[in-house]
């Protein structure tokens, strides 16, 4: 049952992951759209912000991700 449990946690985590990378990429889809073609428009501060919102989601996820691999080492 724990290590049940465990890749449970595992799997929950991952998924955080991936969901957070997608975002990224959307973000930064959006983000690129300004540059694309004359670069004249700047990107709003709501898109900026969610940029900087998905990364900070994406380095948590992971780093919650990597605590709960170090601390599985009894597998």
């Amino acid at each position: 049952m724990g290590a049940e449990k465990a890749r449970s946690a595992e799997a929950f985590a991952l998924e955080r992951v991936a969901a957070a990378a997608r975002e990224v990429q959307v973000a930064s889809t959006a983000l690129k759209a300004h540059f694309a073609e004359d670069g004249a428009r700047q990107p709003s501060t709501l898109e900026l912000a969610r940029f900087a919102a998905a990364m900070q989601e994406l380095k948590d996820a992971r780093d919650a991700f990597d605590l709960l691999i170090v601390g599985d080492t009894d597998r």
